[in-house]
């Protein structure tokens, strides 16, 4: 079996002449997709750390995995770590609440969650 790092499709050699591939998809965020959410969320530039673009970052995060344990419903592990993740972003928001309510009601109406 070889793995491309690059592209995450892993080719497997069945007989001499033939090879096969197959394409998983992947539950973390690409680099792209990650740039995307700190470019919309973050208050200045350069800005990684605040909690809006945690919380957007987790939030995407979650979306991901929910939509995986639809499909994997016995993958008890990335559930485990579905269910930190979210714990995660509920101390972030918590703490968001106490800090500033006016970037906390902000941040709910543009990622649309309950609260």
């Amino acid at each position: 079996m070889i793995v491309c790092l690059g592209c995450r499709t892993r080719f497997f050699e069945v007989e001499t002449s033939t090879i096969y591939f197959v394409t998983y998809k992947n539950m973390a965020l690409l680099s792209e997709e990650k740039k995307k959410i700190i470019k919309k969320f973050a208050r200045e530039k350069g800005d990684t750390g605040s909690p809006e673009v945690q919380i957007a970052l987790l939030s995407a995060q979650i979306d991901k995995l929910v939509k995986h344990l639809k499909e994997h419903g016995k993958d008890v592990h990335s559930r485990r770590g579905l269910l930190s993740m979210v714990a995660k972003r509920r101390r972030l928001l918590s703490y968001l609440q106490k800090r500033d309510e006016s970037r906390y009601k902000n941040l709910i109406k543009q990622l649309k969650l309950k609260k």
